[in-house]
């Protein structure tokens, strides 16, 4: 377990000379003698070697699945979890998707080196996609965070990996196959590390531009799916939400949602007047060079929007704004709840501060992680529940791991572990990590093992699942 690592590994301070150090930036070394990140990385490896990464130890306090699916369940929409849990019964990569609680819970009792790094919390495999930046040009990166924190970096790995396999299995791969596309997905985030470490700091910043990722990663048959995404996503936006999902107004003036049950239904007006309140405070919270921006959007009408697998339960509002040209523009509103990996942090040495608000752990989480991150992030409180604010349909699109023909699953695990590694190291140094992964592929073999055990033990859980649904022990909606 050992110490907590901050994202420049300690120097020895120095004293004297003509320039201070500066709180925020790194000491300087007395005289070159400190060891370098890159070599304390490798130190590490006496204390936590690489093979020892295959390790799953299920702890005996672990809950059972229907325990561990409720309690995730906690303090959500009631109504909505029979929806959750139907979900996560659809396969076992969907159980996966639900379960980042449970998951940290078999992890706490896993070697780690102590590095730390802010983590996804939630990096599986169908957390990767595109959106628009700035000016409307589709980016790729993760884009889930409703789980980020600050810990241990082989927790990410490991889900990833493990997600591989399921996705694999998903897809009728064969379990070589699966196994592949783990190891393939490790040693991306091994190489990408190294690269990054290589190079200079503002440089490594911004590295890998997502027209290199191909290339980089060899993912050569994963073209034509990025390109059918990437065509999908750029008519992803606002304006055709809006179009599609409201109607002109009663009273002529602009638009109003439809009700389109189950996911989509209008709230109450109390409840709407109280979140697009909510968007006051918002707006502190947003960069000033906005501001201006938002001032020609007018708030027209707010509606209750069920979200994804492991979001499902939680208060998602979106609100409809529009400006002098009744085109449309729509925020999502979105509760957030404690990060699921809280409790277990502590077990691995971490220790978190209190983040103050959930949405602002959030939205600063997802932009320490993202090359390029939503120009509209921000957080509120509605009601006393903190909520992070994004746009909705910002030219988003994804890729379906499960929906992968095997000869593209190895290209797609690729891609997101060298993803994963260049998020990893906007918070981690990539010298500290890369010279703990080394040039071997040790980790890689130890990694891959652990996504095998763990996917088995995941498989077992959404057979657990399914069976208590079977005996009505749990509630469960299968038509959604």
């Amino acid at each position: 377990m050992g110490e907590i690592r901050t994202a420049v590994p300690g120097q020895r301070d120095t004293d004297g000379g003509r320039v201070p150090h500066v709180p925020g930036f790194a000491r300087r070394a007395a005289g070159g003698v400190t060891d370098s990140p890159k070599k304390k990385g490798k130190a590490l490896r006496q204390r936590v070697p690489r093979t020892a990464h295959d390790t799953l130890a299920l702890a005996a306090d672990r809950p059972d699945t229907v325990r561990a699916v409720e309690e995730s369940n906690r303090d959500r929409v009631p109504e909505l979890a029979p929806m959750r849990v139907g979900r996560m019964a659809a396969s076992p990569f969907a159980f996966l998707r639900g379960s980042a609680g449970l998951m940290a819970h078999d992890l706490a009792g896993s070697p780690v080196t102590g590095i730390a790094a802010q983590l996804c919390g939630d990096a599986h495999a169908a957390n990767f996609g595109l959106y628009g930046d700035a000016r409307g040009n589709l980016v790729i990166d993760l884009n889930d965070f409703d789980e980020t924190v600050v810990g241990p970096w082989e927790w990410d790995l490991k889900r990833l990996a493990s997600s591989l396999v399921l996705a694999g299995r998903e897809t009728g791969a064969d379990e070589d196959t699966c196994r592949a596309a783990a190891f393939d997905t490790v040693g991306a985030y091994r190489r990408t590390m190294r690269l990054l470490a290589k190079l200079p700091a503002l440089d490594a910043w911004n590295a890998i531009a997502d027209e290199e990722l191909v290339s980089h990663t060899d993912a050569r048959d994963l073209v034509g799916t990025l390109e059918r995404v990437s065509a999908k996503a750029r008519n992803n936006t606002s304006a055709r939400f809006a179009a599609r999902s409201t109607e002109a107004a009663s009273d002529g003036e602009g638009r109003r949602f439809v009700d389109a049950p189950p996911v989509l239904r209008r709230v109450p007006d109390e409840e709407a007047a109280a979140v697009a309140t909510a968007l006051g405070p918002y707006l502190e919270t947003v960069s000033e060079d906005r501001l201006p921006l938002l001032a020609r959007y007018a708030v027209h009408d707010v509606a209750f929007r069920v979200v994804g697998t492991g979001s499902v339960g939680t208060r998602s509002y979106v609100v409809l704004l529009l400006d002098h040209r009744g085109e449309a523009l729509v925020l999502q509103v979105k509760e957030a709840r404690p990060s699921a990996l809280l409790p277990h942090l502590p077990a691995v040495g971490f220790t978190t501060p209190d983040a103050g608000h959930e949405g602002r752990r959030v939205v600063l989480g997802q932009k320490r992680m993202q090359v390029v991150s939503d120009i509209l992030l921000g957080w509120t409180t509605v009601d006393g529940r903190p909520f992070q604010v994004r746009q909705f349909r910002n030219r988003k699109g994804s890729v379906d791991p499960a929906a992968l023909t095997p000869d593209q699953l190895d290209d797609y695990g690729r891609m997101t572990g060298a993803l994963l590694a260049r998020a990893h190291a906007h918070s981690a140094d990539p010298r500290f990590i890369a010279g703990y992964c080394g040039k071997n592929e040790e980790l890689d073999e130890a990694i891959a093992s652990f996504a095998v055990a763990y996917a088995d033990r995941t498989t077992a859980d959404h057979t657990d699942l399914v069976t208590a649904i079977r005996d009505g022990r749990i509630a469960a909606d299968l038509g959604v």
